[in-house]
């Protein structure tokens, strides 16, 4: 068996979200706020991890506790994801409910770039771990 790459994530006092390395070797990031603080955090941890990117992998992102989703924090998710170095990438991400899924889909479709990453939204986090446990060859 291979040794999960480290997560070079720090936490921060003043960013609402956490990351742990899930079993299969991906991330599992947990949100709690969208505030400024936090998306930079996070936009600068996800690039630097795209940088190392050197396998296909899963992420789950967990936004169940974020009762609002700003059009800004969509676009920054968008950039980040349209980075060619996401290709390897399956996204699962979750949030409370099916208003703010639409409310996504809505401004990733005025994204002018294409998704990189396989990403699918998801209001139910078991449907999401499905997903994710999908084999990888089929992205």
């Amino acid at each position: 068996m291979t040794e999960s790459k480290p997560l070079n994530w720090t936490p921060a006092a003043d960013v609402g979200y956490s990351v742990i390395r899930r079993g299969d070797g991906g991330m599992t990031l947990t949100f709690t706020d969208l505030s400024e603080a936090t998306l930079k955090h996070w936009h600068d941890f996800a690039l630097t991890h795209l940088l190392e990117a050197d396998r296909r992998t899963r992420n789950l992102y967990d936004l169940r506790a974020v009762k609002e989703i700003p059009e800004k924090a969509i676009r920054i998710a968008v950039d980040a994801n349209s980075d060619p170095s996401a290709r390897n990438i399956r996204v699962a991400v979750v949030v409370a409910d099916e208003k703010i899924a639409a409310g996504i889909r809505n401004v990733a479709a005025l994204a002018e770039t294409g998704l990189a990453s396989a990403l699918k939204l998801f209001t139910d986090i078991n449907e999401a771990e499905a997903w994710l446990a999908r084999p990888l060859d089929q992205i």
